[in-house]
């Protein structure tokens, strides 16, 4: 039997290019995150039917919502996509391709209304039937620009409601599809982003703190290379001392604000990453210990082509009992730990790959 209900595609514009042009990892990790920030964003109670790679089929059965209530939906998915890639663009840390040209994804958004039926497969729902074809055929089109939404005539068969923004500017057209030809008008969303500002990045301030320890080292290898070992969390493990495991505790991909819990070899601590600046001759990074409120900060400069050094300083809270303290208990100690420390991570970049793009750029 068949239903009659709304058919919403968010579809990610630029994905083949981004999938084929850039590093296949972080580029699948990005999609997801972004997948997954579309789900969250509903908000007019539509189901998803399936995951098409980069788009998504909801459905929701019954009459349709109000064109007024599908542009909540359409700006609020729109508006959330971007802010989560403005967002990762200021914060993130990586600097290989895929990383690099998230902030070129947009996003397209088809809308529906036609005859559907399903069928389920364990515990899937699949949607069949010719307007499930049509809306799908209607991603293919000759509307320049890849930001905007399109509404077919069966949801909207006169002129857009004034209640809609009026900065919309409405244009007609028509899609030949195996069920016939389907008209449809379609609006640029790009206006919503100039609406999308970044948040401002947390201000570390030393002001309450004291560098009580300071080492550096020179490596071979180039600058993109030695921040991918030093930067990347699931690295850690490989040269620093006492660390056994690292656990990312909200992303994937390394970025400011980035929480983990690094096992150790007596005990535990979150560490999150507190402040980061990038230059092509001069990277700098910062990490600090939720439990001992001390301050890791890390600064990589390129010395030449292929040579890069490292200075990492070490900051606790001022106060004279503290500082004493931590000379008296802890500093012969963390010093030892921080020069080993050094001297196991020059191996490991040596033989550390990375994107290459990324180290023909800058190495």
């Amino acid at each position: 039997m068949e239903n009659k209900g709304l058919l919403f595609i968010p579809d990610i514009s630029g994905f083949t290019r981004f999938v084929n042009e850039t590093e296949i990892d972080h580029s699948r990790i990005i999609i997801q995150e972004l997948l997954e920030i579309l789900i969250n964003s509903n908000k007019i109670g539509l189901e998803i039917s399936e995951i098409e790679g980069d788009a998504i089929l909801f459905y929701r059965s019954g009459n349709s919502p109000r064109v007024e209530d599908i542009y909540r939906q359409v700006e609020q998915m729109f508006c959330d996509f971007h802010r989560h890639i403005v967002a990762y663009e200021h914060r993130r840390f990586c600097q290989c391709d895929a990383c690099k040209s998230a902030i070129n994804l947009s996003l397209k958004i088809i809308t529906h209304y036609g005859e559907f039926t399903d069928y389920q497969v364990k515990s899937f729902r699949k949607l069949i039937g010719k307007d499930i074809i049509v809306a799908h055929q209607l991603l293919k089109n000759d509307i320049p620009q890849h930001e905007y939404w399109l509404v077919t005539q069966n949801l909207l068969p006169g002129n857009p409601p004034e209640s809609l923004p009026n900065w919309m500017e409405w244009n007609s057209s028509t899609k030949q599809t195996e069920a016939g030809e389907v008209p449809f008008k379609y609006t640029q969303l790009s206006q919503l982003k100039k609406e999308i500002k970044p948040e401002p990045l947390p201000d570390i301030n030393l002001s309450s703190k004291v560098k009580v320890i300071s080492v550096s080292r020179e490596y071979e290898v180039g600058i993109i290379t030695l921040f991918h070992g030093t930067g990347n969390y699931s690295y850690r493990n490989r040269w620093q001392v006492g660390v056994k495991t690292v656990e990312e505790l909200h992303h994937i991909l390394p970025r400011l604000g980035l929480k983990c819990r690094f096992v150790l070899d007596n005990g535990e601590n979150i560490v999150y990453a507190s402040s980061y600046t990038f230059h092509p001759e001069k990277i700098q990074f910062s990490e600090t210990n939720e439990t001992e409120r001390s301050v890791t900060w890390f600064t990589l400069e390129r010395i030449a082509r292929g040579r890069t050094k490292l200075t990492i300083d070490y900051y606790i809270n001022k106060g004279f009992v503290n500082k004493f303290l931590f000379n008296l208990q802890k500093r012969k100690t963390k010093l030892g730990n921080f020069n080993k420390s050094l001297d196991n991570l020059d191996p490991f970049v040596k033989n550390l790959h990375i994107p290459s793009q990324a180290q023909f750029d800058f190495d």
